[in-house]
């Protein structure tokens, strides 16, 4: 295969990447009003481990795993940072 099929592939998926991340920035969104409403902390350690193994058990090929968990792992992070600037706006 050519670099250029490659990359065009990446772009491919870096294209459907964006829709889904920003899917899950809305559920985050909704995440804080109801965090808000129930006076609930932004850090909830216990789902984001189960987030992670989740992540871990779905990951098809091993040599992958580690890396894909440490994405979730700023992908959460990024998250958390977002719920914390609309409650400060707030």
């Amino acid at each position: 295969m050519k670099l250029d099929q490659i990359r065009k592939d990446i772009d491919q998926i870096d294209q459907e990447l964006v829709a889904l991340l920003e899917k899950r920035m809305v559920c985050v969104g909704q995440i804080v009003e109801y965090k808000e409403q129930q006076g609930l902390p932004v850090l909830d350690q216990g789902r984001e481990r189960e987030v992670l193994e989740k992540v871990a058990s779905l990951v098809g090929d091993e040599q992958y795993r580690s890396t894909i968990q440490a994405q979730f792992r700023d992908l959460m992070a990024r998250s958390r940072d977002f719920q914390e600037e609309v409650k400060a706006r707030d």
